[in-house]
């Protein structure tokens, strides 16, 4: 199956992190002791603050995470709560919701299956609650809303997919394609013609050369993904042939077979494409809640010290789906040229 390429690594604690010490500055004066922060017309109170940090160390494992209450911790608190009125203040202009259920049903998705308890002790290691991770995966989906609510992202909708698959589908096709190390080139050679004259037994053939450089079956391959020393020959070979070619380094000849040139399905790339209108729909969405935390403006008590407007909305990529690492799949053999 295609695979996008913005497949997204970083994890969710990194994505809350981002920002927890940058919250944009209102010049101006407007100061409370019993304040700790100003979002627009909104206010989190000291009292407020106080009791979210109480809150998150009644967990032994946050306690232990950020070693118990500091001003450290208390700003990253404050973050989070900051960040939370401008994202409602930013639904709210925008006339878009999420939902508890839309958010329990986007952590499930997440997890696939997973361990959810897995998923809040990881995030408690760092500091962070089991209502910090819904809350930012309910900022996850709100860029999202925000952004197809903007007009600058086509949306995720089918005919948008559709249209996507049709602009790129060029560049999805895959090639079968086989290799194996054989001993020497006249062994290559009376292979590549076994190969040729019988392409079904590509399976049986390569069964007789096991070793590290082997794909035991042919394997739908992007032709961005075929190994650098096979990819001129790849992209001259015809359906159901094959070729050698020897590789720096590597003891032997490669034997290589292509067989048939397939493009995936709209239906086969669907998930990827969803994928990728969501972090576009995302991007565009960050850009939304910049522009509302511009408009409103932040002012933060001087006892919590210095932020800056930097990054308070969070970053477009992110969310409660970085946490997760599937971790499952067969490591595939070792390509030519790419070593052990």
């Amino acid at each position: 199956m295609w695979h996008a390429p913005h497949v997204l690594t970083r994890r969710l604690t990194t994505s809350l992190a981002v920002g927890l010490a940058a919250v944009a500055a209102l010049a101006g004066c407007r100061t409370s002791p019993n304040v700790a922060a100003y979002v627009g017309e909104e206010q989190v109170t000291v009292a407020e603050l106080q009791s979210a940090v109480d809150e998150r160390l009644a967990d032994p494992a946050v306690a232990e995470a950020v070693g118990g209450a500091g001003s450290g911790f208390t700003r990253q608190v404050l973050t989070l709560l900051v960040r939370e009125e401008l994202y409602a203040e930013a639904a709210r202009r925008n006339d878009v919701e999420v939902t508890d259920a839309d958010v329990t049903a986007f952590v499930d998705a997440a997890l696939a299956g997973r361990d959810e308890a897995e998923l809040y002790a990881q995030a408690a290691a760092q500091g962070y609650s089991p209502e910090d991770v819904r809350e930012s995966a309910r900022q996850q989906l709100l860029r999202r809303e925000l952004g197809v609510a903007s007009g600058e992202d086509p949306g995720t909708d089918d005919a948008a997919l559709r249209a996507r698959y049709e602009e790129v589908r060029g560049s999805l096709e895959q090639v079968e394609l086989g290799y194996f190390v054989v001993p020497d080139q006249l062994t290559a050679d009376a292979v590549v013609a076994e190969l040729a004259a019988a392409p079904a037994s590509y399976p049986a053939v390569a069964a007789r050369y096991p070793g590290e450089v082997n794909l035991p079956a042919l394997q739908p391959t992007g032709t961005a993904d075929v190994p650098p020393p096979l990819a001129e020959g790849v992209t001259a070979a015809a359906p159901n042939t094959g070729f050698s070619v020897t590789v720096p380094d590597l003891q032997g000849v490669v034997v290589a077979f292509v067989g048939q040139r397939v493009t995936p399905s709209f239906e086969e790339v669907r998930p990827q494409l969803e994928s990728e209108a969501a972090t576009g729909a995302e991007e565009a969405g960050a850009t939304v809640v910049d522009g509302v935390r511009d408009d409103v403006g932040v002012t933060v008590n001087p006892r919590y010290g210095e932020f800056t407007d930097e990054d308070v909305v969070q970053e477009a990529q992110g969310g409660v789906v970085d946490l997760l690492d599937d971790g499952t799949g067969a490591a595939p053999a070792t390509a030519p040229g790419t070593g052990g």
